[in-house]
């Protein structure tokens, strides 16, 4: 089991471009340290050798980011189950490691979600968490939309279990009025980090690159230079004050009920999964051609668009609350359109 005491960690946050960039640079380092530890076992393993058998996870609400992240880092990525709420949990993980360890393969790294792209569903950290640890797997944590309501203290509990966390990432630049591109990323132990992009070449050796007060971040990315991107969080930070942002915060989820009790009011309509902070997920009882029409009726009005998601098999519409000036009008006034649409598809359905 791996130590945790914290006396002996090393942590790092960081300024990366992405959450997918910090999903993938969190696999790559997770790759690095799983093929050092068992060559370090087995001399005679290669790499190539271990590589073919390495194998990852996330739930299967996961955003498409962390799929292409195995395909870049070369390994295979198997999507976990989610359960009736749409997250990952630790019995289903469970099972999939032991029928992949029983096949051969060698599991060494965990994306887990919390506020999936879908439906803002959250991965259950206090049961996946423990089996990272105890399987010695890097667990990588995907806030990059959540992540920011943790600022408010009623919002804390989605983050239970975080201290299994190998790495953790949000974007400041999509809840936090941060502009783009600005994603924070966390790691436990910088060393997993830098150890696996460090190159030294001759040209771009310096005399205080040993000396520890010099932090290299050429290791720590993928490119060699980087954008001061933690110069505009702090205007953002002194411009609103932890108070203000988390009124930002509180009122685009208080929208977001807003606008989830009027769905719940018409008959015509169904709310697909729980609306937990600005995200709501609904659509047309009935079939998903139906659905599909409103969709592309509503966007071809071009008042207000919305992005859908398939959750099972049901195509679903999300309605995101997101815009720095949005008003409790602006939501009557999408909800009014929207029943507009839903009557004109439902007329031409009767047809």
């Amino acid at each position: 089991m791996r130590n945790q005491d914290q006396r002996t960690e090393h942590h790092m946050l960081r300024r990366e471009g992405s959450a997918s960039e910090a999903t993938l640079m969190a696999l790559l380092a997770a790759r690095t340290k799983v093929i050092h530890r068992l060559q370090a076992e087995s001399p005679e393993l290669t790499q190539a050798a271990i590589m073919e058998n390495l194998v990852a996870y996330s739930s299967d609400q996961a955003h498409s980011s962390v799929e292409r992240a195995g395909l870049i880092g070369g390994v295979k990525l198997k999507a976990i189950p989610s359960d009736g709420n749409f997250a990952m949990r630790g019995s289903a993980l469970q099972e999939a490691l032991e029928r992949d360890k029983a096949a051969g393969l060698i599991p060494f790294f965990v994306a887990a979600t919390l506020g999936t792209t879908t439906c803002c569903s959250f991965d259950n950290l206090l049961e996946v968490g423990p089996i990272c640890n105890k399987e010695d797997l890097w667990l990588h944590i995907d806030a990059a939309y959540a992540g920011s309501a943790f600022i408010c203290p009623e919002f804390r509990h989605l983050l239970n279990g975080v201290e299994f966390a190998d790495s953790f990432n949000f974007n400041p630049h999509k809840w936090l009025l941060v502009n783009f591109d600005c994603s924070a990323m966390w790691v436990k132990k910088r060393a997993d980090l830098a150890n696996a992009f460090r190159l030294d070449p001759t040209y771009l050796k310096h005399s205080h690159q040993d000396s520890g007060f010099i932090t290299d971040y050429r290791h720590w990315q993928i490119p060699l230079g980087r954008r001061f991107r933690s110069l505009k969080m702090w205007f953002v930070f002194r411009m609103y004050g932890v108070k203000g942002l988390q009124a930002y915060i509180r009122k685009h989820v208080q929208l977001s009920h807003e606008f989830e009790s009027l769905v719940r009011q018409d008959p015509r309509f169904e709310i697909c999964a729980e609306v937990t902070l600005g995200l709501v997920c609904f659509r047309l009882k009935g079939s998903n051609k139906v659905n599909e029409a409103l969709l592309q009726r509503i966007n071809n009005a071009k008042k207000i668009h919305l992005v859908p998601c398939h959750l099972r098999d049901k195509f679903v519409l999300r309605f995101a609350i997101c815009s720095r000036t949005v008003e409790s009008v602006h939501v009557q006034v999408a909800w009014e359109h929207i029943k507009e649409m839903a009557a004109d598809v439902l007329q031409a359905e009767r047809k």
